[in-house]
C-alpha cells in the first residue's frame, strides 16, 4: 500500500530541477521553512516529506534505514527529484539511497553521521535505555538558539511534542544498528560515484571520524562544507549557508 506523505511544496511546479527534503528524527516537513524561504532558492522545486514514524507520521513495519532507503527512494522517483537533500536522520537515508544504488543524483547532507563514532556517547546511551522521550524534550529546549519569531519557535517546539515516543525509539534504535554497520561506508559513500556535499558545523552537530574525513577529502566527487560556529539544527539557523550549498548542487554557482 502506498504510503500517505506528508509533504511540503515550495518553488514553481514546472521548475527545472526538484530537491526532495528529508528532516531530521523528531522533526517533520515543515523543518524546512527556513531554507525554503531564501531568495536564491526560488526557481527550484522544493518538496520536504515529513519521514515515517516522526513527529506523528505512521511509522513502517520495518523502522531500518535500509527500508526508509527503500521508501524515500520510491518518493524520489514520484515526485521527480534530481537532488536530495538531508538533515541528520534524513541525511543518513540519503547516504543509504545512494550507497546501495537507488539514488543517483547529487545529495546535500547536513549534519551526517555515517558510523557510531560520529555520534556523542550521551546520545548513544540514551537511545539504549529507551530513553526517546528524553531525547524530544532535550531537542525541543534547544529550539531557543534558533533567530527566529516565538510563534516559529512554538511551532518547532510542538512538532517535537507530536512524535509517539514508541515510533520515535524504534527508528532511533535502527539508526544505532545502521551506525554499528558503518565501517567503510565513507569510502562507499565515494564509490558510489554521486556528486556529495558533506555539511558540518564546527560544534553542536556531531562530526565525523579522522578516517572518515581524510577519505571524503581525497574523494573528487565530495566537498566537505564547514559552518563556522557553533550550530545544532542547521536548516533553520543557517538557511542561508545551506541554500548556498544546495545552489551549488544545482549547478547554479
Amino acid at each position: 500500500m502506498a504510503l500517505d506523505w506528508e509533504l511540503r511544496k515550495h518553488g514553481p511546479a514546472d521548475a527545472a530541477q526538484t530537491v526532495l527534503l528529508l528532516p531530521g528524527g523528531m522533526c517533520s516537513a515543515g523543518a524546512f521553512a527556513e531554507v525554503m524561504a531564501e531568495p536564491s532558492l526560488a526557481d527550484l522545486r522544493l518538496v520536504a516529506a515529513t519521514l515515517p514514524g516522526q513527529t506523528g507520521a505512521a511509522p513502517l513495519d520495518d523502522s531500518s534505514v535500509e527500508n526508509y532507503a527503500r521508501v524515500v527512494s520510491e518518493l524520489a522517483e514520484q515526485v521527480g527529484a534530481d537532488i536530495v537533500l538531508g538533515f541528520s536522520m534524513g541525511a543518513v537515508v540519503a547516504v543509504e539511497m545512494v550507497v546501495s544504488g537507488a539514488f543517483t543524483g547529487p545529495v546535500v547532507l547536513l549534519g551526517v553521521s555515517l558510523s557510531t563514532k560520529d555520534e556523542p556517547w550521551f546520545f548513544r546511551a540514551l537511545v539504549r535505555l529507551g530513553a526517546g522521550g528524553l531525547l524530544a524534550k532535550a531537542a525541543a529546549s534547544m529550539v531557543k538558539r534558533i533567530p527566529a519569531s516565538d510563534e516559529r519557535r512554538a511551532e518547532l517546539r510542538a512538532d517535537f511534542r507530536r512524535n509517539v515516543s514508541a515510533d520515535a525509539q524504534q527508528s532511533l534504535r535502527e539508526y544505532l544498528v545502521w551506525l554499528g554497520r558503518g565501517e567503510g561506508r565513507a569510502q562507499r559513500l565515494c564509490d558510489a560515484g554521486v556528486p556529495a556535499w558533506v555539511v558540518h558545523a564546527e560544534k553542536g552537530d556531531g562530526g565525523l571520524t579522522d578516517e572518515e574525513r581524510r577519505t571524503l577529502e581525497a574523494c573528487p566527487h565530495v566537498r566537505l562544507v564547514t559552518i563556522p560556529g557553533h550550530v545544532f539544527f542547521l536548516p533553520n539557523e543557517v538557511p542561508g549557508r545551506i541554500a548556498d550549498v544546495l545552489v551549488q548542487a544545482a549547478g547554479r554557482d
